[in-house]
């Protein structure tokens, strides 16, 4: 029901109108009456009506004056105003304080209820849109953390923002940068850790820091970025970037790197992510738990460059031979003295990729092309770990294919075991005993002597360490770690925990540890 104010000095006319209208047929109740608008304006005060009908000219304050206030304080109330044929062009001034029905005196009960229809469709429709803007807005604010997530996801990856396209989704986000100048944090837990840690990082650097100065926070891959404002000032934010690691590492025992970008405005937020993840692979120089910058990253001192020299003759003649062993040897202690250089990420790529391109030239004249496309690679390699990993790869098919090529050791029948181990590295019952007895029908003793003789392994010990070597390549090339998954693609079946078993033995981490290794 709505409530109605009824307001007029002429006691006849208020105690006619009341009685006239019906006013339950009309949703309506005659909440009360006011001979004034001084009066009017105490009851709506205490009562608060949504309708008020009232005269023009009364004594006090009039119906003008009352309007005047009442849309100043209490705009959604409705009115409807009475006046005489004179004070009809006075009432007209009351249509710039949202007042649409007003109606001559003397008045009947239709022309009342006529306009009283009226003022309660335009309420119930005001109503309407404001419920509808409230579930807007509960809609909103429920999908909006998730879209200024996206948004920065978006700023840093794979999409180019100008300052026009900023400055709306600023204004969406209501994101205001004083001096236009921001930064980006990005931090890597350490160890072995779960989703929900990287959200309790998110929230303590949001507590430690405060919201005037996180402007934006999401995750991203395993890692944890944040957008705030430029805090130029080294001595406050390095201590507010140690405390946010302590309190971490005191409720999860875990450490965290911490990258921190240069300064600089909105629309290099690109850059200062590059920057960032540029930082995180320093981290094998600087140690886990760093707060690494760009200043850490660069080198002033060239001579420690020019000093990096690499005779790649020996070790293309052992790949040209096949000689595996010799040529993993050699790139270790490569990437190792490369590793030791602590040169950035570009320069180390103008190191490999001459040494990539001579490794490729010793395989089959019909394949090098094919080996060289694939230098395009190196540009989304952030890591020296990854490219050395692509480089040994490569290096490890181009010595076996040349190790086939050119041996005379390897007999026909150590070719044609080597071929099934290859084809059946996915079969858990892939062994020594099956091979002999199902695929080359000879005695099984002969044939592992035979196979040790020719590669110097044993059987058993060359497709576990091809089956890791696979799986190691498989969680670096496609960054997913699914142990079952692994488990069946290289042959132990439905026993992933023994394959994790095989896997740390064989290269000192669990999968998920090697994933995270740098």
């Amino acid at each position: 029901m709505y409530k109605v104010l009824l307001v007029d000095d002429e006691r006849i006319i208020v105690e006619g109108i009341s009685l006239t209208v019906k006013w339950e047929e009309y949703q309506t109740e005659l909440a009360g009456t006011a001979r004034n608008g001084l009066e009017a304006m105490a009851f709506i005060e205490s009562h608060m009506p949504d309708i008020v009908i009232s005269d023009i000219k009364m004594p006090g304050m009039n119906g003008l004056q009352l309007v005047e206030k009442v849309h100043e304080k209490y705009p959604h109330i409705a009115f409807i105003l009475l006046s005489g044929f004179s004070e009809f062009d006075y009432a007209r001034t009351a249509m710039q304080f949202g007042v649409k029905h007003y109606l001559l005196k003397p008045c009947n009960e239709n022309t009342i209820t006529d306009a009283l229809t009226e003022v309660i469709a335009e309420l119930e429709e005001q109503q309407s849109q404001q419920m509808f803007m409230t579930n807007i807005q509960k809609e909103l604010s429920k999908v909006l953390p998730h879209a200024k997530e996206q948004f920065l996801k978006e700023l840093v990856t794979n999409k180019t923002y100008g300052q026009r396209d900023w400055d709306d989704y600023g204004n969406l986000f209501h994101i205001t940068v004083e001096n236009d100048k921001v930064q980006l944090l990005l931090f890597q837990l350490d160890g072995k850790f779960e989703f929900e840690h990287m959200f309790a990082v998110k929230n303590i650097a949001q507590d430690v820091l405060g919201k005037s100065i996180v402007l934006l926070s999401t995750t991203i891959g395993k890692h944890v970025l944040l957008l705030i404002k430029e805090i130029s000032d080294k001595d406050i934010l390095f201590p507010m970037l140690i405390a946010i690691k302590q309190t971490f590492s005191t409720y999860y025992k875990l450490d965290a790197t911490v990258a921190v970008s240069d300064a600089g405005p909105i629309t290099d937020a690109r850059k200062m992510y590059r920057e960032t993840l540029e930082c995180l692979n320093y981290q094998f120089y600087l140690g886990e738990g760093s707060i690494i910058t760009q200043m850490d990253v660069e080198r002033g001192d060239d001579n420690i460059l020019n000093s990096f020299i690499y005779d790649e003759e020996p070790l293309c003649m052992h790949v040209k031979s096949g000689d595996w062993a010799f040529v993993q040897s050699e790139l270790q202690h490569y990437f190792s003295l490369l590793a030791d250089s602590r040169m950035d990420t570009h320069l180390s790529k103008s190191y490999v990729i001459p040494l990539y391109i001579s490794i490729v030239r010793q395989g089959r004249p019909e394949e090098i092309n094919d080996y060289l496309t694939q230098i395009t690679r190196f540009d989304s390699y952030c890591t020296l770990r990854t490219i050395e990993q692509f480089v040994t790869e490569s290096a490890e098919k181009i010595c076996m294919q040349n190790y086939h090529t050119h041996s005379k050791k390897h007999s026909i029948i150590i070719h044609k075991m080597i071929s099934v181990i290859e084809e059946q590295i996915s079969n858990p019952d892939l062994s020594l005993n099956w091979v002999a007895s199902e695929i080359l029908y000879m005695n099984a003793d002969y044939l592992g002597k035979l196979f040790k003789k020719e590669t110097g392994e044993k059987f058993s010990n060359y497709v576990v360490r091809l089956r890791m070597e696979r799986a190691m390549v498989e969680i670096e090339m496609t960054g997913d770690v699914k142990v079952f998954e692994l488990a069946e693609k290289f042959g132990f079946g439905d026993n992933p925990q023994y394959f994790s078993q095989v896997f740390k033995k064989h290269t000192g981490f669990t999968p998920s540890e090697f994933k995270r290794s740098p």
